[in-house]
């Protein structure tokens, strides 16, 4: 069983995940990557990331910065700050590690991982897929997992506005 003192450990800056990267390449781990806001974690979360674990032995999940998430969903978001996100997504057992980007895409940290598996939610198609033919021109694949319908971060924030 992991400790709780584990879990900020599974936090990393880009340097820090390039060194432990190389660590898990040499034992031949197969490294899949995600990424999201997940601003409040919810029950479609958990059903997409276990399914994207499953595509490989390592599991890296991409959060977007408060500013990043406040340019793309507008200035009420996010909910729950960048540090609050990061500790709840390391504290996943399917998940090995978390990482924060500043941009309004990943796609400098894809080209810096470049994973073996990306995985995106079935809302995308592989064309729309930041990193998609980075991934695949380096002899990766893209997969798409199914969304678990009834489960939105933008659903449950207008349920506790009092919206349907």
């Amino acid at each position: 069983m992991k400790t709780v003192q584990a879990i900020p450990g599974k936090i990393f800056t880009l340097e820090e995940l390039k060194h432990q990267l190389n660590r898990w390449r040499l034992l031949n781990k197969k490294i899949v990557f995600t990424n999201g806001v997940f601003d409040i974690l919810h029950q479609g979360h958990i059903a997409s990331l276990s399914e994207a674990a499953l595509y490989g032995n390592i599991l890296i999940v991409a959060i977007n910065s408060d500013a990043s998430v406040k340019r793309l969903k507008g200035e009420s978001r996010p909910v729950n700050n960048e540090g609050s996100r990061l500790l709840l997504m390391a504290s996943l057992v399917m998940v090995d590690a978390v990482i924060l980007f500043e941009e309004d895409t990943p796609l400098n940290l894809i080209t810096s991982i470049l994973p073996d598996v990306l995985v995106k939610g079935g809302d995308y198609t592989i064309e729309q897929i930041v990193g998609a033919p980075e991934v695949i021109a380096n002899g990766g694949e893209v997969k798409i997992v199914p969304i678990l319908k009834g489960f939105s971060t933008t659903g449950i924030i207008e349920r506790m506005k009092g919206g349907s």
